[in-house]
């Protein structure tokens, strides 16, 4: 099973742009569709987007559609989110996450997450 281990939070004005990364060890990481949730404050974590296998098929939420993209590099063994135009509401802390079975916007179909990073997005 992998472990994912995110980075590239941090501090960003509304309208600003964010490049967050989720590195992946310890098995074959092509094997793995993946996904990114977020957890805002007093909230459930919610599904952000997901991409396929082989990186053919994404899934948005509507709230990033338009505005966030998701993509990987299986040589890296790397998933990316890239947050363009962010939002007060997209204040957060963001998971990514990796399914061997599974592709989609249900948590409980991943077997492995990350630690979290947390998004601020400021006025």
């Amino acid at each position: 099973q992998v472990q994912l281990v995110e980075s590239g939070g941090g501090l960003v004005q509304a309208g600003g742009s964010l490049r967050l990364s989720c590195k992946a060890s310890g098995s074959s990481f092509s094997s793995y569709a993946v996904g990114w949730f977020r957890q805002a404050p007093g909230k459930e974590r919610e599904f952000v987007a997901a991409l396929s296998w082989i990186g053919d098929s994404t899934h948005y939420a509507d709230s990033v559609q338009g505005r966030f993209t998701i993509s990987r590099d299986n040589a890296k063994n790397t998933q990316y989110l890239q947050m363009n135009n962010l939002k007060l509401e997209d204040t957060a802390v963001y998971y990514c996450a990796a399914g061997r079975n599974y592709y989609g916007e249900v948590e409980s179909g991943y077997d492995a997450w990350g630690q979290g990073t947390q998004v601020t997005v400021s006025s």
